[in-house]
């Protein structure tokens, strides 16, 4: 299974890319998104038209009296904190139930918002409140499946962080091949196939998946396919670190390391430490990695997902000047 037979299905906050469903009746543009529309499945929602609301309509907020929040319209007053929760509970329920890999949310909306969502004292020209939180919808989203790669817009416009949640969303919808399948042997080619992957995000937890798949204790596939599951997305919610990236590519470096010219290892070691001092990003030790991979048809390598985590189509450089390491 290569990234070009995946389709990941993420969940989308409707008024990004999809529909005219904000409070003013517009519709919000957004370059990567619409990309992305050719390489997944999204479903969208607006959960303030699923209990109602009209288009367009009066915007609501997050009022905090006390300890108490309320979701009220921001002039009226009214309350819609009972229907915007009970959508949300029971649609979340709902979304467990199928295998979705990943969310996206529009940033700072009371209802789909992630974080960074304001809270007011009160309805009319009332300052916000310093504090922040979630969307009613979005922090049930995350509450219903913690597990889930869910990231807003805004984030998104971070060349890094749409790298990691493409490499996550893709890596999960993988293992969805697994699931179907359920044997070992897709399993054991998962793990190998992933392997330069998670020795780049995690290690340790690298090695765990590993002695899980091996299975010494006999247990039910079943049984170790939820196990690794659980320890796949866990593995893959770390962000890419300096050190674990470079401690990844002296590993495949050491398949090329006796047939290589000195002036080559010693040009590969320069990069590296170029690397580490954050002059050039990840992509250039691993793109040479990947030209000497090509070169001497190591074919347990060219197998290797480090190399195309997610379709190479989907992002670009050009639409971000924002965190590329």
């Amino acid at each position: 299974m290569t990234v070009e037979g995946l389709v990941p299905k993420v969940l989308i906050s409707n008024c990004i890319e999809h529909g005219a469903s904000r409070y003013d009746g517009s519709m919000i543009g957004n370059a990567f998104v619409k990309k992305l529309k050719d390489f997944v499945t999204f479903i969208p929602v607006c959960p303030e038209v699923a209990i109602g609301l009209p288009i367009p309509r009066e915007a609501i907020r997050i009022v905090k009296e006390g300890q108490e929040r309320k979701l009220v319209h921001s002039r009226s007053g009214d309350d819609v904190t009972l229907a915007m929760t009970e959508f949300s509970q029971t649609y979340c329920e709902n979304l467990k139930k199928q295998n979705i890999h990943g969310a996206i949310m529009k940033s700072r909306s009371p209802s789909c918002g992630v974080k960074d969502v304001k809270m007011y004292k009160s309805i009319g020209k009332s300052p916000s409140l310093g504090e922040k939180t979630s969307g009613y919808f979005g922090g049930t989203l995350m509450a219903y499946m913690p597990d889930l790669v869910v990231e807003d817009e805004g984030r998104l416009t971070n060349f890094n962080i749409r790298e990691h949640f493409l490499t996550r969303i893709y890596t999960m919808a993988d293992f969805d091949q697994v699931k179907e399948e359920g044997t070992i042997k897709s399993l054991i080619k998962f793990q190998s196939r992933h392997k330069y992957l998670l020795m780049a995000y995690h290690q340790s937890l690298q090695k765990t998946l590993g002695a899980l798949v091996a299975n010494h204790e006999h247990l039910p596939i079943e049984t170790v396919l939820v196990e690794y599951e659980k320890g796949l997305a866990k593995a893959l919610a770390n962000p890419l670190r300096h050190g674990r990236n470079t401690n990844m590519l002296l590993h495949i470096f050491g398949y090329f390391k006796d047939d290589l010219l000195a002036e080559e290892k010693a040009y590969f070691l320069d990069l590296l430490s170029q690397y580490n001092e954050k002059k050039v990003p990840f992509s250039v030790p691993l793109s040479l990695l990947g030209a000497w991979v090509i070169r001497y048809d190591e074919k347990y390598l060219k197998g290797q997902s480090i190399f195309e985590p997610f379709p190479k189509g989907i992002i670009d450089v050009t639409d971000s000047g924002k965190g590329i390491d």
